[in-house]
């Protein structure tokens, strides 16, 4: 944040304040900073009265005493007075950027290094010179100003700098009569006369004037000889114009010289720079007084010059000839279309042939249905797919009432919630399911299509092709008989195994721990070292005791037999956690107790696999687990917030850890997902089904 304090010399009804304050913000808005902009006006055209000025001196010192600014621009003589007189008291060690003032204004001060910016060159002799070229007969020069400190400080500027002209030329000063006087005497000017306008802020009878909307104004108006004015902050009036001031170039200038200061630069490394001058006219004020453009200084600005013809109408004229060209572009393209359309009705008709035979040999076929009138269209393989000939399609499209008639009745309820879901989203649909055909005979399609709307959001139309995988589906069946049979041969032989290790090996490793305490009692009193060793001994066979039990209960839980999915997961869970030394946080919701055997097992092995890749690979010792059921499915998942890891790199491992769990859940139409983010941790989600329809869609 930085506080840019801003002193005008005039108020807000000037238009030079807003000139000076648009290119400022302009420059500040270039610093890294936010900016606090704060406006102060002296306003000596409206209260040119010295006791006023020093109470607003006064109030400018006292408001801002506790709340320095990071810089100040000082725009226009007052101000830039005040702060020569007031910066070290006041305002000290606050950089100051100056313009809109000539050294002459306010007395050539002597400025510390904490003052910069750009000093206004006031050259009432360029403006002259100008005038002369354009009037070359001229012989009388009239200088109109007025009778204010700024006024009165024009005019000797006035007389220093045309002093040399006085010997070539008749000069005559209007600068002490009141406004009705003068006015009258500009009507009355002798010819070969050219008026210089300095400034006229206050006229011999005290009334108050605005430069540029009244002064300027009144001025051009009752002269009866061209007005040249060396100022461009009140150029507009019906002045010619002159060698001015670039008001906007100028506060530019200072604004960078501000931006430069707040991003670093000191003040005394910054040297001031003379303001933008230019010769510059109004092209409608050389109109009114004859005076030619050929004659302007080299480099002139003429402003306000109208269009040529070619400016002013060239939108209309290039209007006219892109629309010529566009209706004959039209015409030739509706010409080569009527050709092209009978090229196109042929090939079309060729097109659709060839579809038609490439669809019969694919075993495709594709559907339009009429959704307002119950009207299905087929094309395509239909000899293949329903048992009729493509001649019959006519027949077959007006039997039709509705598409729904050709899917087979146990896929029926599937697809009709896929073609909602599809409507209601407007999203494509895809799906497997059964066609019969008229013979009564089913084939397995994989279709896709959409739905077409109308304006009002109605669907008018769905559109959709199935290509026959009835041979894929029968190998894809047979293959999931396989996996079946053998994950059921592997869950016998884990229950097989688990009996025999808790049955025999961990009885015999029991009856040998019994052994060695009968056999450390016998021994004499003196072997305790043989004693102590078989303590030990004693202990490790106890502990492989344990850990074979624990290997039983992993590769059969007779719980999850006995006492459900819950209890054996929870259990499973605290075993685990014991064993790893490890924290898994078991929780569950809405589980019943009674599930389908092949899902609860499922389940069991995803968990015991889930936990056992988390624990081996994360590098986490905390772990989630949560099992949630919903009237149409089971959902588990394990969570933990490890380093994470690249899933299809891992899809591309030999490990057969997650093929295992996704084969487990395919055989009971679950869903299985891994989500996993390198240093952000893994998610292994399971979800299987439990409505009744489950099986059909799996195999859809």
């Amino acid at each position: 944040m930085k506080r840019v304090l801003v002193f005008h010399e005039l108020g807000l009804s000037s238009p030079a304040v807003s000139v000076v304050d648009e290119k400022l913000r302009e420059a500040l808005t270039s610093t890294p900073y936010q900016i606090e902009l704060y406006h102060e006006y002296f306003e000596t055209i409206l209260f040119p009265d010295s006791t006023m000025q020093q109470e607003f001196r006064n109030w400018y010192i006292r408001k801002y005493r506790d709340r320095q600014p990071d810089i100040i621009v000082a725009f226009g003589p007052s101000p830039l007075k005040f702060l020569v007189e007031s910066h070290e008291e006041f305002f000290t060690d606050v950089p100051i950027v100056f313009g809109g003032a000539a050294e002459e204004d306010v007395d050539n001060p002597k400025l510390d290094t904490q003052f910069t910016g750009v000093w206004e060159r006031f050259e009432p002799e360029k403006t002259l010179e100008g005038a002369l070229r354009l009037q070359p007969g001229t012989q009388h020069v009239v200088v109109v100003g007025g009778m204010s400190p700024f006024d009165r400080r024009l005019e000797a500027l006035f007389k220093e700098r045309l002093h040399n002209y006085e010997t070539k030329l008749d000069f005559k000063y209007l600068t002490d009569l009141d406004m009705t006087s003068l006015l009258e005497q500009l009507k009355h000017l002798p010819p070969h006369t050219v008026v210089l306008y300095t400034h006229l802020e206050l006229d011999a009878k005290g009334a108050q004037f605005i430069g540029l909307s009244q002064a300027g104004p009144l001025i051009s108006a009752s002269s009866n000889a061209p007005v040249f004015s060396p100022s461009g902050s009140d150029f507009g009036g019906g002045e010619v114009g002159g060698y001015l001031e670039d008001l906007p170039a100028q506060a530019g200038l200072v604004g960078g010289i501000a931006a430069r200061v707040l991003n670093g630069e000191k003040p005394r490394d910054i040297s001031t720079v003379a303001g933008a001058n230019a010769y510059t006219f109004d092209w409608r004020a050389l109109q009114r007084w004859g005076l030619k453009e050929s004659r302007l200084p080299t480099g002139s600005i003429v402003l306000n010059r109208p269009a040529g013809f070619w400016v002013a109408y060239r939108q209309y004229v290039l209007s006219g000839i892109l629309l010529l060209l566009a209706q004959t572009t039209i015409i030739v393209a509706l010409v080569w279309q009527w050709r092209k359309k009978k090229k196109a009705q042929n090939a079309l008709i060729i097109a659709n042939e060839r579809l038609r035979l490439a669809m019969e040999t694919a075993k495709a076929v594709s559907w339009d249905v009429d959704l307002k009138r119950g009207h299905t269209t087929w094309f395509g393989g239909l000899q293949h797919m329903f048992g009729v000939s493509s001649s019959t399609l006519s027949t077959l499209s007006t039997k039709s009432g509705d598409f729904s008639d050709y899917v087979h009745p146990e896929d029926r309820q599937r697809i009709s919630a896929v073609l909602q879901h599809s409507k209601e989203r407007r999203e494509p649909f895809a799906a497997e399911f059964r066609l019969v055909g008229s013979d009564g005979g089913a084939r397995w399609v994989s279709a896709g299509g959409k739905f077409d709307y109308r304006s009002d959001g109605d669907a008018t139309r769905m559109l959709g092709m199935a290509v026959d995988v009835t041979e894929r589906k029968l190998a894809d069946d047979a293959l999931s008989t396989v996996s079946r049979r053998l994950i059921e041969a592997h869950e016998e032989e884990r229950a097989w195994l688990a009996r025999e290790l808790h049955d025999d090996v961990n009885q015999r490793l029991a009856l040998l721990a019994v052994t060695m305490d009968v056999v450390k009692r016998d021994l004499p009193r003196d072997a305790a070292e043989v004693r102590r060793s078989i303590g030990e001994v004693k202990e490790k066979v106890r502990e492989l005791g344990n850990d074979v039990q624990a290997l039983s209960h992993r590769l059969h839980s007779s719980k999850l037999d006995y006492l459900g999915l819950v209890s054996a997961a929870g259990t499973f869970c605290g075993e685990f956690a014991q064993r790893q030394e490890v924290q898994v946080d078991f929780k569950s919701e809405a589980v019943p107790k009674i599930l389908p055997k092949e899902i609860s097992l499922c389940l069991f092995r995803v968990l015991q696999e889930a936990l056992q890749n988390a624990s081996k690979h994360s590098g986490s010792r905390q772990f989630q687990v949560s099992l949630t059921c919903t009237p149409d499915s089971i959902q588990l998942i394990v969570r933990d917030s490890g380093m994470g890891f690249d899933v299809e790199e891992a899809m591309k491992g030999h490990g057969l850890g997650i093929a295992s769990m996704r084969e487990r859940l395919k055989l009971v139409a679950g869903e299985f997902s891994i989500d996993s983010q390198v240093q952000k941790g893994t998610e292994v989600r399971a979800r299987i089904p439990l409505n009744p329809f489950a099986k059909s869609a799996s195999a859809g």
